[in-house]
This record gives C-alpha cells, sequence and structure tokens, in this order.
C-alpha cells in the first residue's frame, strides 16, 4: 500500500461534499429556453422548469422572454439562425414555421423523443415532421373559437349565440346599444385580433374559408384570395370597425382583446382557449357569465372555420448543449407539464391522455367540446408554400389591414394581394 492511500479514504465527509458540489457545478449546463408570453403562459413556464431543475440539478435553464406577436418573434428566430448564435438553445415554436425552420432545428427523434411521439395527436406529430425527422416536439394545440356573453344574449332576449356572421353583427348592435344607454360608453359588440401581423391573418381565414371564399392558397396551390365572396367577407369586416368593433381593434393582438372581453366592455370576442380560464378566475368581473362556441359561418349551410393552431418546442442546430436541450423540450411538452397548463391556463395540450383527466375537465368544461371546435379547423397555406409562407402571410394580413383601415377597398386590396401572390410563390390564380 503506498504511504497517501489512507489520507486519501479518510479525508473528511465534508471536505467530500464540497468537492463533489463543485464537480457538480463545474459540470452544469445552462439551457436558455426563448418562449413568448401570452396570458399566464410565462409564468406557467416558470413554474415547470422550477420543478425540471430541482430534478435536475446538472441543468439550469434560463427563460428568454420574446414578442407575443409570431411576426416579431420568427424575425427574432431568423436573426439568431443567420448568426449561428448559440446564445438560444430551445424554442418555442408556431405550428406554421417547421417548415421555415426546419434546417435550423435538430432531429429530436435522436434525442429520446422517439420514445413519446405515441402519446401525442398523430397530426399534431406529423405537422413537425420533415423528411423523417421530428424538428418540434408539440405541445399545444388550439384553434379559433367565439366566446360570447351568456348573461347578455339572454337579457337581450337571444337563444344562444349567432350561427352566421350577419347573425352576429346584428346580435352585437342590439346589446352594445342596449348596454351604452342603460349606462356603459364602453360596451363594444365583437372584439378581435386585427393587427397587422400573423393573428389578423388567422381571423381573415377564418370569415374567408367560412364564407365559400378561399383558403388564401389551396391544396392544390392554386391561390384563390380575389372572387365575389371574398370581396363581401372583407367589406363586412372593415364595416365592423367603429361600429360594432372599436376602431383601434386594427392594432390589437390577443391580449388587447381578451383583457377588453374580460373587464366586461364586449359581447362577443375571437380568440383562442388560453382566455378561458383566465375569464373564469375569482376576480375576472365577467367570471361564470361567459361560454364559448365554434366561429360562426358565413350564411347558413356554409362549413364553421377555426383557424389551427399550436405551439411546439425545437432545439437550435447551433445549441452547444442539444442533449440537455432536448431534455429541456420534451420535458415541457410531457403530460404532466400540460395538465399543469390546462389546470391553470386552459392551454389545451397535444396529449390526448389530458382530455381524460378528471381535474382537467372540471376546471374547463369547454375541453369536452373542443372536439367539434378542432374538427372545423383549417391549417394556414404553410405546407403547400414552404419557406414562403412567411412572405405570404405578411402580403395578405397586410392587404386585409389596408381594407380594414381604409386605405384600400376591398376589390383593390384583394386584387393587388393575387397579383403579389403570384409574384411570390408562381402558382396559378382560381375560384375556391
Amino acid at each position: 500500500m503506498s504511504w497517501f492511500s489512507p489520507r486519501i479514504t479518510t479525508l473528511p465527509v465534508a471536505l467530500a461534499v464540497m468537492l463533489a458540489g463543485a464537480l457538480a457545478v463545474a459540470q452544469s449546463v445552462t439551457v436558455q429556453v426563448a418562449v413568448g408570453a401570452v396570458g399566464t403562459e410565462l409564468q406557467l413556464h416558470r413554474q415547470a422548469l422550477d420543478q425540471f431543475m430541482a430534478d435536475n440539478p446538472d441543468i439550469r435553464v434560463e427563460l428568454l422572454e420574446t414578442p407575443s406577436g409570431g411576426t416579431d418573434r420568427l424575425g427574432l428566430y431568423l436573426q439568431f439562425f443567420e448568426a449561428r448564435s448559440a446564445d438560444v438553445d430551445v424554442l418555442q415554436i408556431d405550428v406554421i414555421w417547421p417548415g421555415i425552420l426546419e434546417e435550423h432545428l435538430v432531429d429530436l427523434l435522436q434525442y429520446g423523443a422517439d420514445a413519446v411521439v405515441g402519446e401525442f395527436f398523430p397530426g399534431s406529430i406529423a405537422n413537425n415532421m420533415l423528411d423523417g425527422r421530428l424538428v418540434a416536439i408539440p405541445y399545444q394545440i388550439g384553434a379559433g373559437m367565439l366566446y360570447y356573453r351568456t348573461d347578455l344574449l339572454e337579457q337581450y332576449g337571444f337563444d344562444g349565440p349567432p350561427a352566421t356572421w350577419t347573425e352576429l353583427e346584428s346580435m352585437a348592435t342590439v346589446v352594445m346599444e342596449g348596454e351604452r344607454a342603460a349606462g356603459n360608453p364602453d360596451m363594444w359588440g365583437f372584439v378581435w385580433q386585427g393587427n397587422a401581423y400573423e393573428g389578423l391573418t388567422c381571423n381573415a381565414l377564418e370569415w374567408f374559408a367560412s364564407s365559400g371564399a378561399g383558403e388564401i392558397i389551396e391544396s392544390d396551390r392554386t391561390i384563390t384570395v380575389f372572387n365575389d365572396a371574398a370581396i363581401e367577407v372583407l367589406e363586412m369586416a372593415a364595416r365592423w370597425v367603429g361600429t360594432i368593433s372599436p376602431v383601434g381593434v386594427t392594432g390589437f393582438v390577443e391580449d388587447d382583446a381578451r383583457n377588453l372581453f374580460q373587464a366586461g366592455n364586449a359581447v362577443f370576442m375571437r380568440n383562442w382557449p388560453y382566455a378561458y380560464n383566465l375569464g373564469q378566475a375569482e376576480d375576472s368581473v365577467i367570471r361564470g357569465l361567459f361560454d364559448v362556441t365554434v366561429l360562426p359561418s358565413g350564411a347558413p349551410g356554409e362549413p364553421n372555420a377555426a383557424t389551427l393552431g399550436g405551439q411546439s418546442f425545437g432545439v437550435s442546430a447551433y445549441s452547444q448543449h442539444p442533449e440537455a436541450a432536448a431534455k429541456v423540450a420534451l420535458y415541457l411538452a410531457s403530460l404532466p407539464v400540460q395538465t399543469l397548463r390546462a389546470v391553470e391556463g386552459s392551454f389545451s395540450g397535444t396529449i390526448a391522455a389530458l382530455y381524460d383527466d378528471p381535474e382537467v375537465l372540471e376546471r374547463n368544461p369547454f375541453f369536452a367540446g373542443l372536439q367539434g371546435i378542432f374538427a372545423s379547423a383549417v391549417p394556414r397555406p404553410s405546407t403547400v408554400t414552404g419557406t414562403d409562407y412567411g412572405a405570404v402571410s405578411r402580403a395578405y394580413y397586410t392587404a386585409v389591414h389596408d381594407a380594414l383601415t381604409g386605405r384600400q377597398d376591398a376589390e383593390t386590396a384583394l386584387a393587388l394581394l393575387e397579383l403579389e401572390l403570384e409574384s411570390i410563390t408562381g402558382f396559378p390564380t382560381g375560384q375556391p
């Protein structure tokens, strides 16, 4: 035995613990997660990650808050990727971005996702699969829905929510005018997302698709934005601005509409599922006074249409810690975290088992009807346009916004939009 062996075996316990702790710190990695901040989203991400770090002391996670608007967030991501930056490891990815960001994201099937993908809705996984690679793990699914004040509709003699956009306009006018006459000058009939960003693409696609006016670009790659039905429905939406909707609605994003509705100052609201739990919070003035349903159709017999939404987590190909980053991403999309988000924030998840959870259904009774809303979901033309989708959507929401704000009449805006989409994609034009 060498002369120094006993000294090593008799190190004080406290010193050994200190050395082990120092080694653990030296071996720990920091993972930066870029997220949005709609509703309680940021708070719930922090809550989930606190538990993750408690269970994984070798991984430190920091949240990078990014713009809530999808257009601005995508622009930020593209800046990161163009610089091949390692400053962000995990990114919150919109349902329409996998094709745009594919080359910058790792294949999560190589980092453990292959063991859990069977738990998720097949469509959510399929949306994120490109050439056999899973570029993001889906954790949230959604579709546009109509929120309405049950108490006010009953008070003014309506049996239920509107079935068509024309009915919505009529009902909103009656209730709004009645409430203003009764002493609430801040009441509006209908609030939605009218700012020039991706949210307006979602709203306008619902108006168009539910009115036989096409889905911007069809699955056969035909551009269908310029037709009589499209002109009529865009003229209708422009008529709302300043009548049943505030003039400022052309600058609204999701939380702008929610804040006004939740303050008790709107009869109807178009929004995503996340707004439900916030409206039912104990301090909400509309707690127990509203419900949700499918969005109206353009006319009796026309289909309902709800823009398909959703969020995923992807791992940057330029991350210095892809294994740790993938572990974080998969955790944030796991059933326990989806359950937390559903119970505390009414965020609808992508794992089927979530919708059988009694606690989830008790807190979110409207979850039981989400299948009907999801059945009417219409995807944006991101698959058929690929990396051109960003330019396509920008052209679309800009043209719609021009009509809503009166910069151009609807017919001119849509005629010019058709030409621009031809230039961007090279696709032919046609009728829906």
